[in-house]
Protein backbone atom coordinates (compact mmCIF):
# COMPACT_ATOMS: atom_id res chain seq x y z
CA UNK A 1 0.00 0.00 0.00
CA UNK A 2 1.70 3.25 -1.14
CA UNK A 3 0.79 5.88 1.35
CA UNK A 4 1.79 9.83 1.09
CA UNK A 5 3.65 11.56 3.30
CA UNK A 6 1.99 14.99 5.12
CA UNK A 7 2.76 18.14 3.05
CA UNK A 8 5.63 19.40 5.78
CA UNK A 9 7.21 18.27 9.04
CA UNK A 10 9.64 19.98 11.95
CA UNK A 11 12.45 17.90 13.88
CA UNK A 12 10.45 16.17 17.06
CA UNK A 13 14.16 16.60 18.55
CA UNK A 14 13.62 12.86 19.47
CA UNK A 15 16.01 10.39 18.21
CA UNK A 16 13.46 7.53 17.91
CA UNK A 17 11.14 9.63 16.68
CA UNK A 18 12.44 11.64 14.00
CA UNK A 19 10.67 14.61 12.35
CA UNK A 20 7.35 15.10 12.99
CA UNK A 21 4.32 16.65 10.52
CA UNK A 22 4.39 20.15 11.36
CA UNK A 23 1.16 20.89 12.81
CA UNK A 24 2.08 17.93 15.22
CA UNK A 25 2.36 18.79 18.84
CA UNK A 26 5.38 16.74 21.12
CA UNK A 27 5.05 15.77 24.72
CA UNK A 28 6.20 14.22 27.18
CA UNK A 29 3.42 11.36 28.35
CA UNK A 30 3.40 12.76 31.55
CA UNK A 31 2.26 16.26 30.03
CA UNK A 32 -0.51 14.36 29.00
CA UNK A 33 -1.49 12.48 32.15
CA UNK A 34 -0.22 11.21 35.21
CA UNK A 35 1.51 7.82 34.70
CA UNK A 36 0.66 5.84 38.11
CA UNK A 37 0.90 2.45 39.19
CA UNK A 38 -1.09 -0.10 40.18
CA UNK A 39 -1.75 -1.67 44.07
CA UNK A 40 -2.24 -5.10 45.38
CA UNK A 41 -4.05 -5.85 48.74
CA UNK A 42 -1.95 -7.71 50.65
CA UNK A 43 -0.94 -10.54 51.67
CA UNK A 44 -2.23 -11.20 48.35
CA UNK A 45 -3.10 -14.90 48.77
CA UNK A 46 -5.72 -13.73 51.45
CA UNK A 47 -9.33 -15.33 50.58
CA UNK A 48 -10.73 -12.22 51.67
CA UNK A 49 -9.83 -10.11 48.81
CA UNK A 50 -11.48 -12.57 46.34
CA UNK A 51 -14.77 -13.28 45.06
CA UNK A 52 -16.07 -15.05 42.10
CA UNK A 53 -19.23 -12.70 42.34
CA UNK A 54 -17.30 -9.66 42.69
CA UNK A 55 -17.89 -6.21 40.36
CA UNK A 56 -14.12 -5.86 39.58
CA UNK A 57 -12.18 -8.46 37.72
CA UNK A 58 -8.35 -9.16 39.16
CA UNK A 59 -5.94 -8.56 36.37
CA UNK A 60 -2.64 -10.47 36.59
CA UNK A 61 0.41 -10.23 33.83
CA UNK A 62 -0.66 -13.72 32.82
CA UNK A 63 -4.10 -12.37 31.86
CA UNK A 64 -2.12 -9.40 29.97
CA UNK A 65 -0.10 -11.57 28.08
CA UNK A 66 -2.64 -13.58 26.18
CA UNK A 67 -4.96 -10.47 25.74
CA UNK A 68 -4.98 -8.62 22.44
CA UNK A 69 -5.71 -5.50 22.25
CA UNK A 70 -8.86 -5.38 24.52
CA UNK A 71 -8.88 -7.11 28.15
CA UNK A 72 -12.17 -8.29 28.41
CA UNK A 73 -11.95 -11.30 30.52
CA UNK A 74 -9.74 -12.37 33.68
CA UNK A 75 -9.33 -15.46 35.49
CA UNK A 76 -10.15 -14.00 38.72
CA UNK A 77 -12.22 -11.33 40.54
CA UNK A 78 -12.11 -9.03 43.51
CA UNK A 79 -14.17 -8.78 46.60
CA UNK A 80 -15.36 -5.38 47.82
CA UNK A 81 -12.66 -5.30 50.26
CA UNK A 82 -10.00 -6.38 47.66
CA UNK A 83 -11.18 -3.83 45.08
CA UNK A 84 -10.55 -1.13 47.52
CA UNK A 85 -7.13 -1.59 48.28
CA UNK A 86 -6.39 -2.04 44.81
CA UNK A 87 -6.66 0.56 41.51
CA UNK A 88 -9.33 0.20 39.89
CA UNK A 89 -9.94 1.23 35.67
CA UNK A 90 -13.34 1.53 33.77
CA UNK A 91 -13.86 -0.16 30.29
CA UNK A 92 -12.00 2.19 27.60
CA UNK A 93 -8.69 2.91 30.09
CA UNK A 94 -5.52 1.99 28.80
CA UNK A 95 -2.77 0.71 31.07
CA UNK A 96 0.71 -1.54 30.33
CA UNK A 97 2.47 -4.26 31.81
CA UNK A 98 5.96 -2.68 33.44
CA UNK A 99 6.70 -6.50 34.98
CA UNK A 100 6.79 -10.26 33.25
CA UNK A 101 5.71 -9.12 29.74
CA UNK A 102 7.42 -5.66 30.21
CA UNK A 103 5.94 -3.46 27.68
CA UNK A 104 2.90 -5.00 26.74
CA UNK A 105 -0.28 -2.30 26.50
CA UNK A 106 -3.65 -3.17 27.05
CA UNK A 107 -7.62 -1.30 27.15
CA UNK A 108 -9.81 -2.93 29.36
CA UNK A 109 -13.46 -3.39 28.42
CA UNK A 110 -14.40 -4.81 31.76
CA UNK A 111 -14.30 -3.02 35.26
CA UNK A 112 -10.89 -4.40 36.54
CA UNK A 113 -8.58 -3.43 39.13
CA UNK A 114 -4.55 -3.50 38.22
CA UNK A 115 -1.48 -4.58 40.99
CA UNK A 116 1.93 -2.70 40.65
CA UNK A 117 3.38 -4.82 38.06
CA UNK A 118 0.99 -2.03 35.76
CA UNK A 119 0.91 1.67 34.93
CA UNK A 120 -2.25 3.58 34.30
CA UNK A 121 -3.00 6.83 32.95
CA UNK A 122 -5.74 8.60 34.60
CA UNK A 123 -6.19 11.59 33.16
CA UNK A 124 -5.37 10.85 29.50
CA UNK A 125 -7.63 12.70 27.33
CA UNK A 126 -6.37 11.74 23.68
CA UNK A 127 -7.77 8.45 21.83
CA UNK A 128 -6.59 5.54 24.07
CA UNK A 129 -6.14 3.59 21.22
CA UNK A 130 -3.45 5.76 19.51
CA UNK A 131 -1.55 5.57 22.68
CA UNK A 132 -1.66 1.51 22.37
CA UNK A 133 -0.38 1.36 18.96
CA UNK A 134 2.53 3.58 20.27
CA UNK A 135 3.12 1.63 22.77
CA UNK A 136 2.84 -1.52 20.66
CA UNK A 137 5.46 -0.24 18.28
CA UNK A 138 8.01 -0.94 20.29
CA UNK A 139 9.46 2.15 19.53
CA UNK A 140 9.46 5.06 21.93
CA UNK A 141 11.05 2.01 24.12
CA UNK A 142 13.92 2.47 22.57
CA UNK A 143 17.44 2.99 25.03
CA UNK A 144 15.31 1.49 27.78
CA UNK A 145 16.46 -1.91 26.41
CA UNK A 146 14.85 -4.98 24.90
CA UNK A 147 11.29 -5.16 24.55
CA UNK A 148 9.74 -8.48 26.51
CA UNK A 149 11.45 -9.06 30.22
CA UNK A 150 14.73 -7.12 29.83
CA UNK A 151 13.12 -4.09 29.47
CA UNK A 152 13.38 -1.72 32.46
CA UNK A 153 9.95 0.94 33.02
CA UNK A 154 8.84 2.26 35.67
CA UNK A 155 6.09 5.44 36.29
CA UNK A 156 9.64 7.81 35.77
CA UNK A 157 10.96 6.15 32.63
CA UNK A 158 7.20 5.65 30.91
CA UNK A 159 6.44 9.47 31.88
CA UNK A 160 9.09 11.01 30.21
CA UNK A 161 8.70 8.90 26.79
CA UNK A 162 8.23 12.13 24.19
CA UNK A 163 5.37 11.25 21.47
CA UNK A 164 3.95 12.89 18.64
CA UNK A 165 0.72 14.58 19.35
CA UNK A 166 -1.92 15.71 17.18
CA UNK A 167 -5.06 16.15 17.69
CA UNK A 168 -7.71 13.76 19.10
CA UNK A 169 -9.76 13.87 16.06
CA UNK A 170 -6.52 12.51 14.16
CA UNK A 171 -5.39 10.45 16.70
CA UNK A 172 -9.10 8.75 16.13
CA UNK A 173 -8.66 8.36 12.05
CA UNK A 174 -5.17 7.00 13.00
CA UNK A 175 -6.72 4.60 15.11
CA UNK A 176 -9.07 3.74 12.68
CA UNK A 177 -6.76 2.80 9.61
CA UNK A 178 -4.70 0.66 11.90
CA UNK A 179 -7.84 -0.95 13.17
CA UNK A 180 -8.57 -2.23 9.80
CA UNK A 181 -5.19 -2.36 8.05
CA UNK A 182 -3.96 -4.48 11.13
CA UNK A 183 -7.03 -6.24 11.38
CA UNK A 184 -6.45 -7.62 7.34
CA UNK A 185 -3.04 -8.39 8.04
CA UNK A 186 -4.18 -10.45 11.09
CA UNK A 187 -6.66 -12.07 9.30
CA UNK A 188 -4.15 -13.33 6.70
CA UNK A 189 -1.69 -13.87 9.73
CA UNK A 190 -4.73 -16.41 10.89
CA UNK A 191 -4.93 -18.04 7.87
CA UNK A 192 -1.35 -18.98 7.43
CA UNK A 193 -0.73 -20.34 10.99
CA UNK A 194 -3.69 -22.18 10.34
CA UNK A 195 -2.58 -24.10 7.08
CA UNK A 196 1.13 -24.67 9.29
CA UNK A 197 -1.15 -26.04 11.75
CA UNK A 198 -2.29 -28.34 8.88
CA UNK A 199 0.93 -29.32 7.60
CA UNK A 200 1.81 -30.19 10.83
CA UNK A 201 -0.95 -32.83 11.08
CA UNK A 202 -0.42 -33.43 7.46
CA UNK A 203 3.78 -34.85 8.92
CA UNK A 204 2.69 -36.53 11.89
CA UNK A 205 -0.39 -38.54 9.67
CA UNK A 206 2.26 -39.45 7.13
CA UNK A 207 4.40 -40.83 10.06
CA UNK A 208 1.86 -43.02 11.55
CA UNK A 209 0.94 -44.17 8.25
CA UNK A 210 3.70 -45.09 7.48
CA UNK A 211 5.30 -46.82 10.67
CA UNK A 212 2.13 -48.82 11.13
CA UNK A 213 1.63 -49.73 7.91
CA UNK A 214 4.74 -49.80 5.66
CA UNK A 215 5.81 -48.96 2.65
CA UNK A 216 3.97 -51.54 0.48
CA UNK A 217 0.37 -50.82 -0.38
CA UNK A 218 -0.37 -54.40 -1.47
CA UNK A 219 0.92 -56.11 1.47
CA UNK A 220 -1.10 -58.73 3.38
CA UNK A 221 -2.42 -57.74 6.80
CA UNK A 222 -2.53 -59.46 9.85
CA UNK A 223 -4.26 -58.42 13.33
CA UNK A 224 -2.04 -56.56 15.77
CA UNK A 225 -3.80 -58.08 18.55
CA UNK A 226 -3.93 -54.21 20.05
CA UNK A 227 -7.30 -52.70 19.21
CA UNK A 228 -6.06 -49.02 18.38
CA UNK A 229 -3.23 -50.40 16.37
CA UNK A 230 -5.50 -52.05 14.44
CA UNK A 231 -4.05 -53.92 11.27
CA UNK A 232 0.04 -54.39 10.42
CA UNK A 233 1.56 -55.82 7.63
CA UNK A 234 1.84 -60.09 8.16
CA UNK A 235 5.17 -60.45 8.64
CA UNK A 236 5.47 -57.30 11.55
CA UNK A 237 5.54 -57.88 15.06
CA UNK A 238 3.89 -55.75 17.52
CA UNK A 239 5.45 -56.03 21.20
CA UNK A 240 5.81 -53.48 23.80
CA UNK A 241 8.22 -50.40 23.46
CA UNK A 242 11.01 -51.70 25.67
CA UNK A 243 11.81 -54.79 23.21
CA UNK A 244 13.19 -52.74 20.99
CA UNK A 245 14.30 -49.52 23.32
CA UNK A 246 15.74 -48.52 26.43
CA UNK A 247 15.17 -45.36 28.41
CA UNK A 248 17.83 -43.22 30.50
CA UNK A 249 16.39 -40.82 32.91
CA UNK A 250 18.52 -37.53 33.33
CA UNK A 251 20.42 -36.77 36.90
CA UNK A 252 19.24 -33.73 38.86
CA UNK A 253 22.35 -32.34 39.04
CA UNK A 254 22.92 -28.82 41.24
CA UNK A 255 22.18 -25.52 39.76
CA UNK A 256 24.79 -24.18 42.33
CA UNK A 257 27.18 -26.10 39.74
CA UNK A 258 25.84 -24.20 36.60
CA UNK A 259 28.90 -22.07 34.70
CA UNK A 260 28.22 -19.94 31.93
CA UNK A 261 30.45 -22.41 29.39
CA UNK A 262 31.67 -26.12 29.56
CA UNK A 263 29.96 -28.81 28.79
CA UNK A 264 26.17 -27.63 28.07
CA UNK A 265 22.97 -29.45 29.26
CA UNK A 266 19.94 -30.74 28.23
CA UNK A 267 16.65 -29.55 30.07
CA UNK A 268 13.14 -29.62 28.84
CA UNK A 269 13.13 -26.06 27.71
CA UNK A 270 15.85 -27.06 25.32
CA UNK A 271 13.79 -29.20 23.11
CA UNK A 272 12.05 -27.11 20.71
CA UNK A 273 9.20 -28.01 18.56
CA UNK A 274 10.43 -28.62 15.09
CA UNK A 275 12.60 -31.64 17.41
CA UNK A 276 15.40 -30.28 18.04
CA UNK A 277 17.39 -29.22 21.04
CA UNK A 278 18.80 -25.75 21.12
CA UNK A 279 21.06 -24.50 23.08
CA UNK A 280 20.18 -20.57 22.68
CA UNK A 281 19.81 -20.22 26.33
CA UNK A 282 21.94 -23.13 27.67
CA UNK A 283 22.86 -23.94 31.30
CA UNK A 284 26.75 -25.39 31.38
CA UNK A 285 28.79 -28.07 33.92
CA UNK A 286 32.36 -28.28 33.90
CA UNK A 287 34.45 -30.73 31.65
CA UNK A 288 34.92 -33.11 34.54
CA UNK A 289 31.40 -33.70 34.81
CA UNK A 290 31.80 -35.82 31.73
CA UNK A 291 33.76 -38.82 33.95
CA UNK A 292 31.68 -38.79 36.83
CA UNK A 293 28.51 -38.90 34.90
CA UNK A 294 28.94 -41.22 31.74
CA UNK A 295 25.36 -42.91 31.79
CA UNK A 296 23.65 -39.39 31.06
CA UNK A 297 26.11 -38.59 27.98
CA UNK A 298 24.37 -37.49 25.31
CA UNK A 299 25.76 -37.74 22.14
CA UNK A 300 24.83 -36.52 18.39
CA UNK A 301 21.51 -38.48 16.77
CA UNK A 302 20.56 -39.14 20.61
CA UNK A 303 16.48 -38.60 21.30
CA UNK A 304 15.90 -36.82 24.27
CA UNK A 305 12.24 -36.61 25.47
CA UNK A 306 10.47 -34.35 27.88
CA UNK A 307 9.08 -36.31 30.73
CA UNK A 308 6.71 -33.98 32.70
CA UNK A 309 5.18 -30.79 32.30
CA UNK A 310 3.41 -28.76 29.59
CA UNK A 311 6.36 -30.15 27.00
CA UNK A 312 5.64 -33.91 28.35
CA UNK A 313 6.41 -36.12 25.28
CA UNK A 314 8.16 -33.63 23.27
CA UNK A 315 10.85 -35.35 22.13
CA UNK A 316 14.28 -33.81 20.12
CA UNK A 317 17.38 -35.25 18.56
CA UNK A 318 20.73 -33.71 19.67
CA UNK A 319 22.59 -32.19 16.58
CA UNK A 320 25.90 -30.91 18.27
CA UNK A 321 29.30 -32.49 17.60
CA UNK A 322 29.99 -31.79 21.30
CA UNK A 323 28.68 -34.28 23.88
CA UNK A 324 25.78 -32.94 26.41
CA UNK A 325 24.88 -33.98 29.56
CA UNK A 326 20.99 -35.31 30.37
CA UNK A 327 18.98 -32.89 32.86
CA UNK A 328 16.22 -34.91 35.17
CA UNK A 329 13.15 -34.95 34.09
CA UNK A 330 14.58 -35.48 30.54
CA UNK A 331 15.43 -39.12 29.47
CA UNK A 332 16.93 -40.39 26.31
CA UNK A 333 15.75 -43.14 24.20
CA UNK A 334 18.52 -45.74 23.45
CA UNK A 335 17.62 -48.74 20.19
CA UNK A 336 18.58 -52.05 21.79
CA UNK A 337 21.24 -53.95 19.48
CA UNK A 338 19.76 -54.59 16.19
CA UNK A 339 17.40 -52.17 16.06
CA UNK A 340 17.33 -48.74 14.00
CA UNK A 341 17.42 -45.50 15.68
CA UNK A 342 15.54 -43.23 13.16
CA UNK A 343 12.52 -46.15 12.80
CA UNK A 344 12.91 -45.35 16.47
CA UNK A 345 12.33 -41.72 16.49
CA UNK A 346 9.43 -41.95 13.97
CA UNK A 347 7.68 -44.38 16.19
CA UNK A 348 7.93 -41.71 19.31
CA UNK A 349 6.77 -39.07 16.98
CA UNK A 350 3.58 -40.79 15.94
CA UNK A 351 -0.07 -39.65 17.02
CA UNK A 352 -0.24 -43.16 18.61
CA UNK A 353 2.60 -42.90 20.76
CA UNK A 354 1.74 -39.12 21.51
CA UNK A 355 -1.69 -40.53 22.82
CA UNK A 356 -0.15 -42.99 24.64
CA UNK A 357 2.28 -40.25 26.83
CA UNK A 358 -0.86 -38.22 27.33
CA UNK A 359 -3.36 -40.64 28.42
CA UNK A 360 -0.70 -42.75 30.47
CA UNK A 361 0.65 -39.61 32.61
CA UNK A 362 -0.35 -38.63 35.80
CA UNK A 363 -0.40 -35.64 38.11
CA UNK A 364 -2.80 -33.34 36.77
CA UNK A 365 -1.57 -29.63 35.78
CA UNK A 366 1.90 -30.21 36.44
CA UNK A 367 2.27 -34.30 34.27
CA UNK A 368 4.55 -36.63 34.58
CA UNK A 369 5.41 -40.19 33.26
CA UNK A 370 7.65 -42.61 34.45
CA UNK A 371 10.03 -44.68 32.60
CA UNK A 372 8.20 -47.71 32.82
CA UNK A 373 5.16 -46.26 31.44
CA UNK A 374 7.31 -44.68 28.07
CA UNK A 375 8.03 -48.54 27.50
CA UNK A 376 4.76 -50.40 27.84
CA UNK A 377 3.58 -49.11 24.94
CA UNK A 378 2.97 -51.74 22.33
CA UNK A 379 4.19 -50.59 18.78
CA UNK A 380 4.63 -51.88 15.31
CA UNK A 381 7.79 -53.76 14.69
CA UNK A 382 9.21 -54.01 10.99
CA UNK A 383 12.03 -56.77 10.03
CA UNK A 384 15.44 -54.16 10.66
CA UNK A 385 16.05 -53.59 6.60
CA UNK A 386 12.21 -52.62 6.29
CA UNK A 387 13.13 -50.23 9.66
CA UNK A 388 16.05 -48.54 7.54
CA UNK A 389 14.02 -48.22 4.43
CA UNK A 390 10.69 -46.47 6.65
CA UNK A 391 13.37 -44.25 7.83
CA UNK A 392 14.77 -42.93 4.82
CA UNK A 393 11.27 -42.29 3.62
CA UNK A 394 10.58 -40.61 6.12
CA UNK A 395 13.45 -38.32 5.90
CA UNK A 396 12.86 -37.39 2.52
CA UNK A 397 9.09 -36.77 2.99
CA UNK A 398 9.06 -34.87 6.13
CA UNK A 399 11.50 -32.67 5.04
CA UNK A 400 9.43 -32.02 2.00
CA UNK A 401 6.68 -30.65 4.43
CA UNK A 402 9.36 -29.07 6.80
CA UNK A 403 9.90 -26.78 3.84
CA UNK A 404 6.90 -25.75 3.25
CA UNK A 405 6.15 -24.56 7.13
CA UNK A 406 9.48 -23.07 6.75
CA UNK A 407 8.62 -20.81 4.35
CA UNK A 408 4.76 -20.34 5.40
CA UNK A 409 6.81 -18.63 8.65
CA UNK A 410 8.81 -16.71 6.80
CA UNK A 411 5.86 -14.80 5.14
CA UNK A 412 4.38 -15.01 8.49
CA UNK A 413 7.60 -13.12 9.77
CA UNK A 414 7.32 -10.63 6.73
CA UNK A 415 3.96 -9.73 7.43
CA UNK A 416 4.41 -9.61 10.92
CA UNK A 417 7.73 -6.91 10.48
CA UNK A 418 4.95 -4.87 7.90
CA UNK A 419 2.42 -4.60 10.57
CA UNK A 420 4.68 -3.26 13.21
CA UNK A 421 6.51 -1.09 10.50
CA UNK A 422 3.36 0.24 9.49
CA UNK A 423 2.11 0.82 13.01
CA UNK A 424 5.03 2.89 13.39
CA UNK A 425 4.85 5.10 10.46
CA UNK A 426 1.25 5.89 11.45
CA UNK A 427 2.03 6.63 14.92
CA UNK A 428 5.14 9.10 14.24
CA UNK A 429 3.65 10.69 11.28
CA UNK A 430 5.39 9.23 8.66
CA UNK A 431 2.56 8.65 6.74
CA UNK A 432 -0.57 10.41 6.39
CA UNK A 433 -3.61 8.25 6.69
CA UNK A 434 -6.27 10.61 7.37
CA UNK A 435 -7.76 10.31 3.94
CA UNK A 436 -7.53 6.57 3.91
CA UNK A 437 -9.35 6.53 7.59
CA UNK A 438 -12.33 8.44 5.95
CA UNK A 439 -11.29 11.87 7.21
CA UNK A 440 -10.33 15.03 4.68
CA UNK A 441 -6.83 16.10 6.33
CA UNK A 442 -7.34 19.61 7.52
CA UNK A 443 -4.13 21.27 6.71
Amino acid sequence: MKLPAYPKYKPSGVEWLGSVPEHWKVKAIKWESPVLRGASPRPIDDPRFFDDEGEFAWVRISDVTTAGMYLETTEEKLSTDGSSLSVKLNPGEIFLSIAGSVGKPCISRIKCCIHDGFVYFPRFKGEAKFLFYLFASGEPYRGLGKLGTQLNLNTDTVGSIRMGCPEKAEQQAIAAFLDRETGRLETLIGKKRQLIEKLKEKRTALISRTVTRGLNPNAKLKPSGIEWLGEIPAHWQSMPLKFIASVQPGFAFSSDDFIDEGIPVVRIGDIISDGQIDFTNAKCLPEEFLGTNPDVIVQRGDIAMAMTGATIGKVGRYGYEKPALLNQRVCLFRPNQGRSKDYLWYLLNSDFYIEHVELTAFGGAQPNISETQLLCCPVPVPPSSEQSAIATYLDVETAKIDRLVEKVEAAIEKLLEYRTALITAAVTGKIDVRGNAGVEPSN
